[in-house]
């Protein structure tokens, strides 16, 4: 039996922060796991440029309430759940994630948490699990699941790496480079196609 996990953001839907740093005009904010692999610093140093700035969540949320998924990614979905079990595992939060699932038809996922003060301000972050993308696909193979993977950074690489199949998606030339057994896709098309091959 397969299951498909997928990364989120660079993957289905745009990188939030980095909509974010251009809607406030914050470049620090622009910083992702593709840049910075320890995803508890990036996000310690994130709530330290929010609490610097005076921003909280309203004002993160109000940006994603404009972004739309990437073009195709819908479709690219739709069509995948018609042939097998899908499974979103982000690093984002349940906060952040809940406007883009409905434009995406509301697919499973499983994140992470914010914790938000009464005011708004965002404090502290819990995950979900460590390693929660590696942990979440072990678990799924502990259950008698074959998992193959696709997403773009490096905090994805633990699932891509373990599993019966991994692709790489819209990532970065470094990663590409760091990684050059894994194939590489840009294009909806040529990452369905390569799922498809591996179910």
């Amino acid at each position: 039996m397969n299951i498909v996990c997928l990364d989120l953001e660079g993957v289905l839907v745009p990188e939030i922060w980095i909509a974010f740093a251009e809607a406030t005009g914050i470049p620090e904010l622009k910083r992702t796991t593709r840049d910075e692999p320890d995803y508890d610093k990036l996000m310690k140093f994130r709530i330290g440029i929010l609490k610097e700035h005076g921003l909280g969540l309203k004002e993160i949320q109000d940006t994603i309430a404009k972004i739309d998924p990437l073009e195709g990614a819908k479709e690219f979905l739709d069509e995948l759940r018609s042939i097998t079990q899908v499974i979103i595992l982000s690093d984002t939060f349940s906060q952040f994630a809940g406007p883009l699932m409905k434009k995406l038809g509301y697919p499973t996922i499983m994140c992470n948490e914010l914790v938000v003060a009464d005011n708004g301000e965002i404090t502290d972050f819990k995950m979900r699990c460590e390693k929660s993308k590696l942990t979440t696909v072990k678990a799924l193979q502990s259950i008698g699941y074959d998992t193959i993977c696709a997403g773009d950074s490096h905090n994805d690489l633990g699932m891509i790496l373990n599993s019966k199949a991994g692709f790489l998606f819209k990532s970065t030339d470094a990663i590409k480079a760091e990684y050059p057994q894994l194939e590489a896709f840009e294009e909806y098309d040529e990452l369905l196609n390569a799922i498809k091959k591996a179910l």
